[in-house]
């Protein structure tokens, strides 16, 4: 049966781009591990507050949830233990047993060797730097197919600091075992740097009165560091990294004004300090801009609701996913050209398995500065308060081409948008 439904995963070959020469579509990728029911797998990291990282993994059977780890190969001059594992069951599914483990104080800019449940192979993963530059590897919708094996070798084949993906991670859609799959794609890279993600619709799995809430395997497997940033939920948190203070919200949790993350957005950019932070980001699913006929509209009530905020808060970037395709959009705010609103980037284009969304309105809207239905990824250079670099890789076949890129200037070295005491005063008004 599992064979069946991955074969019927497979897409049609999508319409051949007038830009370049499209290769062919590749097909759904499936990994299974192969080792003792002791080992761990699906290991992942993620930046859990200040100098200190959480490691994630699996194992098929009960084991220490204890992380060994260290500055030389083989040599673990400390250890950390997390709570007890858990698993989780989906109708006739039960999950391994799933480990969460934050280790630290860790130093900036290092590289430690670890191991997981006291035993297994060695992983190494390199900490952020602690001050500029950074550099961000960005991708949504991930999938796993060949082409997401392939923008995944575009992303290591040059070096970065963090991952940041907008939402829709395994495309599991409630067959479990791809959930595990996935773990197992994107080891080598999520042990390495850290990940941090955010949900998407992909992520939902619910099922009318069993599973109603949803998010069962994303929150049991992906734990975020909500809780270090006051967040009640694993669907929206924040994190702070070198200078950039970075907003994750939930497109697929409750956003009004009435609701918890609306409240929390609010006492979360409170507490900001541009001078610590000079840079803000946020990461969404459903875009608030889209000219692509695809999931046309579906980020207009969120928009509507939290636009406002991240304006006053001068928020330099929002990057979404959603739509398979990558479209650049100028500095906006109220669907109008703005200097002081953030640049938005749909970048949903890691690989999945349901194709590119290759049809834009036509003529461009001015507001859309490029745009094009490739899968690839970006990267975001930050070098120093003022300056950012951001580029578009286009993913094609075993060659990643610069197809489009722009220098930032941060909001808050504009001397048009800097006013950050009235802005401050208006986010606490809020409050």
């Amino acid at each position: 049966m599992l064979l069946l439904f991955l074969l019927c995963l497979a897409f049609a070959p999508p319409v051949v781009s007038p830009e370049y020469t499209r290769p062919p579509p590749r097909p759904v990728i499936f990994r299974q591990f192969k080792g003792p029911e002791s080992a761990p797998q699906q290991v992942h990291i993620s930046l859990a507050g200040k100098d200190y990282m959480r490691v994630s993994w699996i194992t098929e059977e009960k084991s220490q949830s204890v992380v060994e780890y260290g500055k030389a190969a083989g040599q673990y001059s400390a250890s950390a233990t997390g709570e007890d594992s858990m698993s989780y069951r989906y109708f006739f599914y039960t999950s391994g047993e799933i480990h969460h483990v934050k280790i630290g104080p860790l130093d900036p800019s290092t590289t430690y060797y670890y191991r997981c449940s006291g035993g297994g192979p060695e992983f190494t993963f390199r900490t952020p730097p602690s001050a500029f530059p950074i550099e961000f590897a960005v991708a949504g919708d991930l999938g796993q197919t060949e082409w997401t094996e392939s923008t995944l070798a575009h992303v290591g084949s040059r070096d970065y600091d963090v991952f940041l993906l907008p939402g829709d991670l395994s495309y599991a859609d409630t067959q479990q075992p791809l959930w595990d799959s996935f773990g197992q794609l994107v080891e080598p890279y999520a042990s390495a740097r850290p990940w941090m993600v955010t949900e998407g619709n992909h992520e939902i799995e619910t099922f009318p009165i069993i599973y109603p809430q949803g998010f069962t395997a994303y929150n049991a497997r992906w734990l975020m560091p909500y809780q270090e940033s006051n967040s009640q939920s694993n669907l929206y948190y924040s994190f702070d990294v070198a200078g950039a203070h970075i907003l994750m919200l939930g497109s697929y949790t409750d956003f009004d004004a009435d609701s918890d993350q609306y409240a929390w957005l609010l006492a979360d950019l409170a507490t900001v300090d541009r001078s610590k932070t000079p840079w803000l980001f946020a990461l969404i699913h459903a875009p608030w801009y889209n000219t692509n006929s695809a999931h046309k509209g579906e980020g207009e009530t969120m928009r509507v609701a939290m636009e406002n905020i991240l304006y006053n808060a001068r928020v330099d970037v929002v990057f979404a996913g959603h739509v398979h395709a990558y479209e650049r959009f100028t500095r906006v705010y109220d669907n109008k050209a703005d200097q002081c609103g953030p640049i938005h980037v749909t970048i949903g284009d890691g690989g999945n398995r349901e194709g590119l969304a290759m049809t834009f309105e036509s003529p461009t809207p001015s507001i859309s500065m490029f745009r094009e239905p490739s899968f690839g990824h970006g990267r975001l250079r930050v070098l120093n308060n003022t300056h950012a670099h951001w580029l578009w890789h286009r993913n094609n076949d075993t060659n990643s081409v610069t197809a489009d890129e722009i220098w930032l200037e941060s909001l808050i070295s504009s001397t048009h948008c800097n006013d950050f005491a009235t802005l401050s005063k208006s986010t606490n008004d809020e409050l």
